[in-house]
């Protein structure tokens, strides 16, 4: 689970990190950064939806996470002096951001030390989550992983509706098109949800997790 980085902070700290931090507003399908870019900072999002994609040793984009409201992207960019962005980050909606450079952290840490325990608890959600991640790829079955993903990304959404494709469903799930689409139309027979193209629709969230955890 992502760490809802606003909401872990106290009133004090969350009122200090917002006065270092500078709005970024993006269209949707625009990047806040590509693959390779100088790492400068981290965004955390205020509202809509970011996708986090990796290129793969043959050219192509996999999607790993989204990301919604109180999550952050880039911290490690915080930490690391002159690094580059180890994935891309894209809006899928309207997004807007707060930004804080490297220098405005830096300015941070230096008059209170306690964004340092901000930091370590962000970055030990993320080593649980990756850490989670990987045993899943190991041993939880495909149809599991997909389902599960499925669910991740409609607590984004609170409408149930998710604007995501097959191949980026399938790219977090770790599994190909082809299963992730047998997968979801299984799903749809059992009338918990609704594939349409370019979005999947939650109808029963009960029925979804029941199926999931079913394998």
């Amino acid at each position: 689970m992502e760490l809802n980085l606003l909401e872990d902070l106290s009133a004090r700290e969350r009122n200090t990190l917002l006065a270092k931090c500078v709005p970024r507003r993006f269209a949707r399908r625009q990047a806040l950064f590509h693959f390779g870019d100088p790492s400068n900072g981290m965004y955390v999002v205020a509202k809509g939806r970011v996708v986090v994609r990796i290129s793969t040793p043959s050219g192509e984009e996999a999607s790993l996470t989204v990301i919604g409201p109180g999550q952050s992207v880039g911290e490690q960019s915080l930490l690391v002096e002159g690094g580059r962005r180890s994935a891309s980050a894209v809006a899928l909606e309207p997004v807007e951001t707060l930004f804080l450079s490297r220098q405005a952290f830096l300015e941070l840490r230096a008059e209170d030390a306690g964004f340092d325990q901000v930091m370590l608890r962000l970055l030990a959600a993320r080593v649980v989550r990756l850490t989670d991640q990987l045993v899943e790829a190991l041993f939880v079955p495909a149809t599991t992983r997909v389902l599960r993903r499925v669910i991740d990304a409609a607590a984004l959404y609170g409408d149930g509706t998710i604007p995501l494709t097959q191949e980026e469903l399938a790219a977090m799930a770790g599994s190909t098109r082809n299963t992730a689409n047998r997968v979801l139309r299984a799903a749809q027979d059992a009338a918990v949800l609704e594939v349409k193209r370019g979005r999947i629709t939650v109808l029963d969230m009960g029925g979804l997790r029941r199926l999931a955890d079913a394998g």
